[in-house]
């Protein structure tokens, strides 16, 4: 078991279509997330913002920023944060509710720093602070991910090595943990909890490539992606994807998940498109969760 669940939740309309293989392509804002050595091969300012519609009419919200500083140095800052609607507090004396209302929030901030060590190998790295606030209760920590990248130069086969969340326990503490009592006021202790550590393992590769790929097409391409995950509180999964891009413009895409406790199939499309010296990007995906229904992604993403 462990806390901050909402760092698992996948980044992105684009990656979310993809069944989460995405740590060897990371080549937008949201590789922050994915994998931050991806972020060194963006050579133009980009930003992007995802909203999620999660279950239980939970929202799930993510921020990236990504800001070249030379041509081999990046720097990004993301935010992300699961808000679930209002609850009305109940006691052993009102179990149908005081009145008194209360919310969940669960936030993190990342500082990135990525490079390009070779013509073909990058690095990056993310400062994390994380935090969980439950009505009067909140744990902080803080916790690093580390990512690596290898452009192979063979077909357009790129790999991709991401460990995330490594930290800092958790431990909700708070007013409401001290307990009045005849004397004098007692205070409850509460457990700590580890963070999903995490590690991803990823191959992509252009089946139909512009320039790379087993077959060149001088408008289409189709990638071929491959990702292994092993968490601490999980079992081991596979993800599959694959996305069709006309012209690098329209994008359609897909994926699936193996041995996922809920998640199997996941789909979407995407448009990208100039704007007054800017390029827009909108994205789309709708996930499978099984028992617990559908999830809807949607994002759009400046780069300028």
């Amino acid at each position: 078991t462990s806390a901050a669940q909402f760092l698992k939740i996948s980044v992105g309309p684009r990656a979310s279509s993809l069944g989460g293989s995405f740590t060897a392509v990371s080549n937008d804002a949201s590789s922050l997330f994915w994998n931050p050595a991806g972020a060194a091969w963006i050579n133009k300012r980009q930003f992007m913002a995802s909203h999620t519609e999660w279950f239980a009419d939970i929202n799930h919200e993510f921020a990236g920023l990504i800001l070249p500083l030379s041509s081999a140095t990046v720097v990004g800052v993301s935010f992300t944060s699961m808000n679930a609607p209002d609850m009305e507090q109940t006691t052993l004396e009102q179990p149908e509710g005081t009145g008194i209302f209360f919310d969940v929030q669960d936030i993190a901030f990342g500082l990135t720093l990525s490079r390009r060590m070779t013509e073909r190998f990058s690095f990056g790295v993310t400062v994390k602070y994380i935090q969980q606030r439950l009505f009067n209760e909140s744990a902080s920590t803080f916790a690093v991910d580390l990512g690596g990248m290898l452009l192979t130069g063979f077909r357009g086969m790129r790999l991709g090595i991401m460990m995330s969340n490594f930290g800092g326990k958790l431990r909700l503490d708070g007013r409401d943990l001290i307990v009045p009592t005849d004397r004098t006021a007692a205070k409850m202790e509460t457990e700590s909890w580890p963070l999903p550590i995490s590690f991803r393992l990823g191959l992509a590769l252009d089946l139909i490539g512009l320039r790379e790929g087993i077959f060149l097409r001088e408008s289409q391409r189709l990638t071929l992606m491959v990702d292994g995950y092993n968490v601490n509180d999980a079992a081991e999964t596979v993800s599959v994807g694959m996305e069709y891009s006309w012209n690098e413009n329209f994008f359609l895409r897909g994926g699936y998940r193996i041995n996922h406790d809920t998640e199997d199939f996941s789909t979407g499309a995407g448009v990208q498109f100039p704007v007054q010296g800017w390029m827009v990007q909108t994205d789309y995906s709708l996930s499978n969760m099984g028992n617990l229904g559908y999830i809807h992604k949607i994002g759009l993403g400046f780069q300028f």
